[in-house]
């Protein structure tokens, strides 16, 4: 059974390419972040932690690791992913994606994505 807001959502999607492509970014994203989340808590079992010790080896409170780790959406800061990924002995990369240049802003002095 297809509710109201479900309906309204697949119109909206339907009728716009701007919102479907916002909606499709969106999608990506939280993608991106469920699979930082996964591999980080793989990482946890891999070396035999729970999530209580893994929190006390990056400075975190319990429940936030719990909150983090557990079933639910997670929407952790960057600061956050690293301190798990140091307490777990990772390291945290950032690469670029395919079809990406790496302009040089002159004003800013730093790099500029391109699409």
């Amino acid at each position: 059974m297809v509710t109201g807001a479900e309906r309204y959502f697949a119109e909206r999607e339907a009728a716009s390419s701007e919102y479907r492509d916002a909606l499709t970014q969106a999608h990506s994203r939280i993608a991106t972040v469920d699979g930082v989340m996964r591999a980080l808590d793989d990482r946890r079992v891999t070396l035999g932690l729970s999530k209580a010790e893994l929190a006390r080896q990056a400075g975190m409170r319990p429940e936030v690791v719990r909150r983090l780790l557990g079933a639910g959406p997670a929407n952790p800061t960057l600061s956050t992913v690293v301190a798990l990924a140091e307490a777990l002995m990772l390291e945290v990369e950032i690469t670029t994606s395919a079809g990406v240049t790496g302009e040089r802003s002159v004003a800013a002095g730093t790099h500029r994505r391109t699409a």
